[in-house]
């Protein structure tokens, strides 16, 4: 997930399913010769479809090995649809919305995206079910700050996701280029690949190249575990007046369709525990609502 907190899209494509269309020939057989069926009749019943809006590069929320916790919680939710996933893979940038469930040929469309901010107005989406936030990412032991205004800040290189169009960078960005922290601060791309894989920020923590980041929090527990350095991770305290750090999380289908809304809804709250045990697994931090 990343429509707002600091996650770039990546690119990725999947193979495409296309129906079969059968096409019924009347035959007449005379007046005591068999009934033949419609096509319609002879048909089984459709299997029903749960198709995933995914980036296939996007660890620990997603990728195409269907390693990621997203890919965990589709699988689970897919169930009680009597359905097992299948994805539509693009990158999460800029067009996914438009290139995946609104996309111009039926076929290459989805239905669910797993992870988007609650109420983003692309989508029509469930009520949450995680809020997370951003946290600082220190090596244990090592000169950290405690807030965004700690004096320490200025003194310490500061690494931090960069989207590329200003604007749509994340509030860390913002808020420390707010209180004239810049020079410092090492920018992170988040088009990821096998080059720049996603745990390009935390690796560079563990390895000393920078002193903190400051990073969305399901990718910093995820990987910060991964390292050999321990490491620490910190919920960025904000306050009145700075941009929101914590950010409740749904999912969401095409706007206007109220029916699989309502049905993932009532998936959602009944597998709600097992949903948030597969999060704690990943070391997703999750803040209690109205934090």
């Amino acid at each position: 997930m990343a429509f707002l907190v600091g996650r770039g899209f990546s690119p990725g494509i999947t193979s495409l399913c296309f129906a079969l269309v059968c096409f019924a020939v009347s035959v007449s057989a005379g007046p005591e010769g068999p009934a033949y069926k419609t096509a319609e009749q002879q048909a089984p019943p459709a299997k029903p479809r749960f198709r995933v809006c995914a980036d296939p590069q996007n660890m620990p929320f997603s990728n195409d090995k269907l390693q990621g916790f997203e890919n965990r919680i589709a699988e689970l939710i897919a169930k009680d649809f009597g359905a097992t996933p299948s994805y539509i893979w693009w990158g999460q940038r800029q067009g996914f919305i438009r290139n995946t469930m609104n996309a111009t040929l039926e076929e290459g469309r989805c239905d669910i995206v797993i992870g988007v901010p609650d109420k983003y107005d692309l989508v029509l989406t469930t009520r949450p079910y995680y809020r997370s936030t951003y946290v600082f990412v220190y090596q244990k032991g090592k000169q950290h700050p405690a807030s965004l205004d700690d004096p320490v800040l200025k003194k310490l290189k500061i690494g931090v996701h960069l989207i590329g169009d200003d604007y749509a960078n994340p509030p860390p960005v913002h808020e420390l280029s707010k209180r004239g922290i810049v020079s410092n601060v090492v920018g992170f791309s988040t088009f990821y690949s096998d080059e720049n894989p996603p745990s390009t920020i935390i690796d560079a923590v563990a390895q000393g190249r920078i002193d903190v980041a400051v990073v969305w929090g399901p990718l910093a527990g995820y990987y910060a575990t991964k390292q050999r350095v321990p490491l620490q991770i910190v919920p960025v305290p904000w306050k009145k007046g700075d941009l929101p750090f914590t950010f409740d999380i749904a999912m969401g289908v095409k706007r206007g369709n109220e029916p699989l809304r309502k049905q993932l809804q009532q998936v959602l709250d009944k597998r709600q525990a097992e949903i948030t045990g597969i999060l704690r697994k990943y070391g997703v931090p999750l803040v209690d609502r109205g934090q």
